[in-house]
Protein backbone atom coordinates (compact mmCIF):
# COMPACT_ATOMS: atom_id res chain seq x y z
CA UNK A 1 0.00 0.00 0.00
CA UNK A 2 1.58 3.23 -1.17
CA UNK A 3 1.23 6.46 0.81
CA UNK A 4 -0.56 8.96 -1.50
CA UNK A 5 0.92 11.96 0.33
CA UNK A 6 3.10 13.89 -2.12
CA UNK A 7 6.70 14.02 -0.99
CA UNK A 8 8.62 17.25 -1.42
CA UNK A 9 11.98 16.99 -3.14
CA UNK A 10 14.99 16.50 -0.88
CA UNK A 11 16.52 19.65 0.51
CA UNK A 12 19.94 20.17 -1.01
CA UNK A 13 22.99 21.31 0.93
CA UNK A 14 22.91 24.50 -1.12
CA UNK A 15 19.34 25.14 0.01
CA UNK A 16 20.37 24.62 3.63
CA UNK A 17 22.94 27.36 3.23
CA UNK A 18 19.89 29.65 3.12
CA UNK A 19 18.30 28.04 6.18
CA UNK A 20 16.33 30.51 8.26
CA UNK A 21 14.76 30.00 11.66
CA UNK A 22 11.87 32.27 12.51
CA UNK A 23 8.91 32.53 14.84
CA UNK A 24 5.88 30.33 14.22
CA UNK A 25 2.76 31.98 12.81
CA UNK A 26 -0.75 30.45 12.68
CA UNK A 27 -0.27 30.09 8.93
CA UNK A 28 2.41 27.47 9.65
CA UNK A 29 -0.06 24.97 11.11
CA UNK A 30 -0.53 22.82 8.00
CA UNK A 31 3.18 22.80 7.13
CA UNK A 32 4.27 21.90 10.68
CA UNK A 33 1.70 19.09 10.87
CA UNK A 34 3.12 17.76 7.61
CA UNK A 35 6.66 17.91 9.01
CA UNK A 36 5.50 16.16 12.20
CA UNK A 37 3.74 13.37 10.30
CA UNK A 38 6.62 12.84 7.87
CA UNK A 39 9.22 12.81 10.65
CA UNK A 40 7.29 10.30 12.74
CA UNK A 41 6.17 8.01 9.90
CA UNK A 42 9.56 7.99 8.17
CA UNK A 43 12.42 8.94 10.49
CA UNK A 44 11.00 7.59 13.75
CA UNK A 45 9.86 4.43 11.96
CA UNK A 46 13.50 3.35 11.99
CA UNK A 47 13.28 2.80 15.77
CA UNK A 48 9.57 2.36 16.53
CA UNK A 49 6.99 -0.23 15.46
CA UNK A 50 4.05 0.51 13.12
CA UNK A 51 1.71 0.33 16.15
CA UNK A 52 3.81 2.88 18.04
CA UNK A 53 3.96 5.18 15.01
CA UNK A 54 0.19 4.99 14.52
CA UNK A 55 -0.42 5.91 18.16
CA UNK A 56 2.08 8.76 17.97
CA UNK A 57 0.56 10.44 14.89
CA UNK A 58 -3.01 9.42 15.69
CA UNK A 59 -3.60 12.22 18.14
CA UNK A 60 -3.07 14.96 15.58
CA UNK A 61 -6.52 15.22 14.07
CA UNK A 62 -7.61 18.78 14.83
CA UNK A 63 -5.64 21.45 12.93
CA UNK A 64 -7.16 24.16 15.15
CA UNK A 65 -5.93 22.47 18.33
CA UNK A 66 -2.51 21.97 16.74
CA UNK A 67 -2.29 25.66 15.83
CA UNK A 68 -3.35 26.68 19.36
CA UNK A 69 -0.74 24.37 20.93
CA UNK A 70 2.04 25.73 18.71
CA UNK A 71 0.97 29.31 19.41
CA UNK A 72 0.73 28.66 23.18
CA UNK A 73 4.37 27.56 23.24
CA UNK A 74 7.28 29.58 21.92
CA UNK A 75 7.71 27.81 18.59
CA UNK A 76 10.54 28.24 16.11
CA UNK A 77 10.20 27.18 12.48
CA UNK A 78 13.06 26.23 10.16
CA UNK A 79 12.58 27.18 6.56
CA UNK A 80 14.67 26.51 3.46
CA UNK A 81 13.88 27.68 -0.06
CA UNK A 82 10.53 29.00 1.18
CA UNK A 83 9.48 25.63 2.62
CA UNK A 84 8.99 24.68 6.28
CA UNK A 85 11.39 21.82 7.02
CA UNK A 86 11.33 21.67 10.81
CA UNK A 87 10.12 23.16 14.07
CA UNK A 88 10.78 23.09 17.79
CA UNK A 89 9.13 24.68 20.77
CA UNK A 90 9.62 25.75 24.35
CA UNK A 91 6.71 25.58 26.78
CA UNK A 92 6.06 27.92 29.70
CA UNK A 93 7.35 25.25 32.09
CA UNK A 94 10.80 25.12 30.41
CA UNK A 95 10.21 21.99 28.34
CA UNK A 96 11.45 21.60 24.78
CA UNK A 97 8.30 19.73 23.87
CA UNK A 98 8.52 19.33 20.11
CA UNK A 99 11.49 18.87 17.77
CA UNK A 100 10.72 17.55 14.31
CA UNK A 101 12.62 17.80 11.03
CA UNK A 102 11.28 16.67 7.67
CA UNK A 103 13.11 13.51 6.51
CA UNK A 104 14.19 15.30 3.32
CA UNK A 105 16.27 17.65 5.50
CA UNK A 106 17.46 15.11 8.07
CA UNK A 107 21.10 14.90 9.15
CA UNK A 108 21.92 18.34 7.82
CA UNK A 109 22.02 20.34 11.05
CA UNK A 110 18.41 21.55 11.04
CA UNK A 111 17.51 19.84 14.33
CA UNK A 112 20.65 21.16 15.99
CA UNK A 113 19.93 24.70 14.77
CA UNK A 114 16.37 24.49 16.11
CA UNK A 115 17.51 23.22 19.52
CA UNK A 116 20.15 25.97 19.71
CA UNK A 117 17.46 28.55 18.88
CA UNK A 118 15.16 27.24 21.61
CA UNK A 119 18.02 27.23 24.11
CA UNK A 120 18.88 30.83 23.20
CA UNK A 121 15.25 31.77 23.93
CA UNK A 122 15.43 29.88 27.25
CA UNK A 123 18.55 31.85 28.20
CA UNK A 124 16.85 35.09 27.14
CA UNK A 125 14.05 34.20 29.57
CA UNK A 126 16.56 33.62 32.36
CA UNK A 127 15.92 29.89 32.57
CA UNK A 128 18.63 27.72 34.11
CA UNK A 129 17.44 24.34 32.85
CA UNK A 130 15.43 22.93 29.95
CA UNK A 131 13.89 19.46 30.02
CA UNK A 132 12.72 17.28 27.15
CA UNK A 133 11.23 13.87 26.46
CA UNK A 134 13.28 12.73 23.48
CA UNK A 135 12.59 9.91 21.11
CA UNK A 136 15.40 7.42 20.62
CA UNK A 137 15.83 8.89 17.14
CA UNK A 138 16.36 12.44 18.44
CA UNK A 139 18.71 11.46 21.27
CA UNK A 140 21.91 12.22 19.35
CA UNK A 141 20.72 15.70 18.35
CA UNK A 142 19.91 16.51 21.95
CA UNK A 143 23.21 15.13 23.23
CA UNK A 144 25.14 17.17 20.66
CA UNK A 145 23.51 20.31 22.04
CA UNK A 146 24.39 19.54 25.67
CA UNK A 147 21.41 17.52 26.90
CA UNK A 148 22.09 14.53 29.13
CA UNK A 149 19.90 11.49 29.71
CA UNK A 150 18.25 11.45 33.13
CA UNK A 151 16.50 8.14 32.56
CA UNK A 152 15.04 5.90 29.91
CA UNK A 153 11.28 5.78 30.15
CA UNK A 154 10.13 2.35 29.03
CA UNK A 155 6.65 2.98 30.46
CA UNK A 156 5.68 6.02 28.35
CA UNK A 157 2.33 5.36 26.68
CA UNK A 158 0.63 7.24 23.88
CA UNK A 159 -3.05 6.44 23.34
CA UNK A 160 -2.56 3.20 25.24
CA UNK A 161 0.52 2.09 23.30
CA UNK A 162 3.97 1.85 24.85
CA UNK A 163 6.28 4.36 23.12
CA UNK A 164 9.59 4.43 25.02
CA UNK A 165 11.50 7.69 25.19
CA UNK A 166 14.19 9.42 27.22
CA UNK A 167 13.89 12.05 29.92
CA UNK A 168 16.72 14.49 29.25
CA UNK A 169 17.80 17.93 30.40
CA UNK A 170 20.38 20.62 29.78
CA UNK A 171 21.66 23.09 32.35
CA UNK A 172 22.05 26.59 30.95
Amino acid sequence: HRDPTPRPPPVTHAALAGLTVRAYTPGDAVATVEVFRAAVTTTAATRYSPEQIAAWVGGVTDPGAWARDRSAAWTAVAESAGRVIGFADLTEDAVLDMLFVHPSAARRGVGRRLVETVLAEARRRGLHRVDTRASHVARTTFERTGFVVDREDDRNTVRGVLVPNLAMHVDL
